[in-house]
Order: structure tokens, then C-alpha cells, then sequence
């Protein structure tokens, strides 16, 4: 009983979400002792979802082995690849599947499924059939997990439309940032060639245009049932590994990774089409103003986001409904790079 206070006490002590699915993984290996543990995603869209190993750990590993985030879907096995896992998730109880040959071990899978994340399934791959004590324990865990899951959610998440929250954009930030600090670094010392997995990370502000006419026309009820259709396309339009963030009234901030800088102004003009061909109920068509600009080595939150903002102003006072890139912005002379000295701003 100690072991397992002291493992649970271990696994609620961390809020990255990453090294919380670690701690679990490794959690029931220390337990159990099982052949292998791990927790696999569902990721992609309602017509093409794959698995996306999570966090696993074999019996004679010294740490869990997990997919990168930024893995292309198609490298990733199909949902129908994995049956018992799929079933596991569709009926949400546990499925086992017995040994399909001598030898092979016994796979174990428990359902994970939470408010916000994308739906996902535990699996244990033991000798023999799994007591059912142990049964109980790992159920025990789970429940303790996906509790653990919800208060982030509580506290990392919008309530209305359960994507990220303007606190938990910093931190993100900051990761993004030394990536592309480091990618670019590689590209500098490549001579500039395309390195394998060096992305590029584009911050992106996204403006409903008009809203609040829409606020005053048809009160704020319909006018958060635009915000929760937007919450819904921004997922839509955006790959599982993009973060996604609403800070607040009517603004949206995503922070997104593209092979080459060419790439972003594509996908936010994909997003800026897929809204204005939306029709909402009870308001019509609404559109959106998006102003982007490109992570750069030593950036800070504030500096990068003032940026995308210059840019979605721009967005705003030439029409509206369009999407402006600060980089292109600055190069055709429409707007220009703040000077800074120090930590003063010279406009």
C-alpha cells in the first residue's frame, strides 16, 4: 500500500500533461510489473484518426518511449489497425484480448476518456491474465488520473469553449520559442537547407470581425454559440499538435508549426474561408481578420504577439476578412520593424 501512495503522490505532482501520461505509464510498470504499458491517442479528424503512442514503457526499459508530437498521420497505425483498442474506446469498458498464439502476451486495454482531451486507451500487455486486484488497482489509478486530468483541464482551459486559456500561453510560448530557436540554428549551420523536423512556428491572432454588432443584435447567448461554432472549426482546420488558445471576448491566438514560412499564410487563409462559407444560425455569416508573424530566435511572448498584432490591425483597417502576414507586411514597406534598445521600444 505504501508503494502505491507513494507512486499516486508521485503521479499528481506534475501539470505537463506529457510527463503526467510518463508517470502513469511508469507508474503501473513499477506495480504491476506487466510486459509492456502504454496509453495511445486517438488523433486526427472524424475521417482519418490514427494512434499516436502517448507514452510506453517495456519491462526491461529504463524510460517511456512516446510518438513526437509533430509526426505526419499517415506514419501513424490506422484506428482500424488496433480493433480491441477502437472497441475498448467505442463501448468505454475494459476489453481483453487473450494470446493469439502461445507465447504471446495477454493485451489488456481500459478506456480513457476525458471532457476535452482527444479520446485514448490504456493498454497492458501481461504474461498471464491479470488478477483481478490488479484489475481494480489499475481502474483505481485511472479514475485518479483522469481526475488529476480534469482540475488541468479546470485550470488550463476556457470554460466555454474548452480550448487553451490566456495563462497557459506563456509557458507554451516558451517551448515553441527555444524550438524554433534551435531549428533555426540548424538551418543557419545547414546552409540553409531544409532540415528534417527544423518547422517553422507561426503565431497567429485571430479577431472576429464585428462582434460585437452580433453581441447587441442578437444578445450574448447567440453570441457564445459563435465563439463555441469558431472553437469548433479553429479544431477543425488545425492539426492535433497545434495549440489553440482563446484569450478572451472574441480573440484567438494559435501558435502553429509549418515546414516552410510559405506554408502558414495558407493554412490561417484555409481557416478565413472555412468561417466565411459557415453559415451560423440565427446570425448568418461571420468572418474573421487574422494577423500572423513568425517565432523568431530570442522572442519573447510579448514581442512576438505585438507583431501579429500590428499585422491583424492592418488585417482590420484594409476590409476586414483577410489574412496579413507581419514579414510580408514589412517587406512590401506596409509596415515596419520596431527598433528596440535595451528594453525601450523605438516606434
Amino acid at each position: 500500500m505504501t508503494l502505491v501512495v507513494e507512486h499516486l503522490a508521485e503521479l499528481t505532482g506534475f501539470r505537463d500533461r506529457d510527463l503526467l501520461d510518463v508517470m502513469l505509464v511508469s507508474t503501473l510498470r513499477d506495480l504491476l510489473r506487466p510486459v509492456s504499458v502504454g496509453i495511445y491517442r486517438v488523433v486526427g479528424d472524424a475521417r482519418k484518426q490514427h494512434w499516436l503512442t502517448r507514452a510506453r514503457i517495456g519491462e526491461h526499459d529504463t524510460a517511456p518511449a512516446a510518438d513526437p508530437l509533430w509526426t505526419e498521420l499517415d506514419d501513424l497505425p490506422a484506428l482500424h489497425d488496433c480493433p480491441e483498442r477502437a472497441q475498448c474506446l467505442r463501448e468505454e469498458r475494459a476489453i481483453e484480448r487473450p494470446p493469439a498464439a502461445p507465447g504471446e502476451p495477454v493485451r489488456l486495454h481500459f478506456p480513457i476518456v476525458t471532457e476535452h482531451e482527444a479520446a485514448g486507451v490504456l493498454e497492458v500487455e501481461t504474461s498471464a491474465p491479470m488478477p483481478e486486484e490488479q484489475r481494480r488497482t489499475t481502474a483505481g489509478i485511472l479514475r485518479i488520473y483522469r481526475n488529476f486530468q480534469s482540475l488541468l483541464d479546470y485550470s488550463e482551459r476556457d470554460t466555454l469553449t474548452g480550448l487553451l486559456n490566456r495563462k497557459t500561453f506563456d509557458e507554451c510560448f516558451l517551448r515553441l520559442a527555444v524550438e524554433a530557436a534551435n531549428n533555426e540554428q540548424a538551418r543557419a549551420q545547414g546552409g540553409g537547407r531544409r532540415i528534417a523536423n527544423a518547422a517553422f512556428v507561426h503565431l497567429a491572432v485571430i479577431d472576429i470581425d464585428h462582434f460585437k454588432r452580433v453581441n447587441d443584435l442578437h444578445g450574448h447567448l447567440i453570441g457564445d454559440e459563435v465563439l463555441l461554432l469558431l472553437s469548433r472549426q479553429l479544431r477543425a482546420c488545425f492539426r492535433f499538435y497545434d495549440h489553440l488558445f482563446r484569450f478572451g471576448g472574441e480573440e484567438f491566438v494559435v501558435l502553429v508549426r509549418c515546414a516552410s514560412p510559405q506554408v502558414a499564410p495558407e493554412v490561417f487563409e484555409r481557416l478565413r474561408a472555412t468561417v466565411a462559407a459557415c453559415v451560423f444560425p440565427r446570425v448568418g455569416q461571420v468572418t474573421v481578420s487574422v494577423g500572423m508573424s513568425r517565432l523568431r530566435a530570442g522572442d519573447t511572448p510579448s514581442a512576438a504577439f505585438e507583431r501579429a498584432d500590428k499585422a491583424l490591425y492592418w488585417a482590420k483597417q484594409h476590409g476586414r476578412n483577410r489574412v496579413a502576414d507581419f514579414e510580408a507586411l514589412v517587406a512590401a514597406g506596409e509596415l515596419s520593424e520596431a527598433a528596440r534598445t535595451g528594453d525601450v521600444e523605438l516606434f
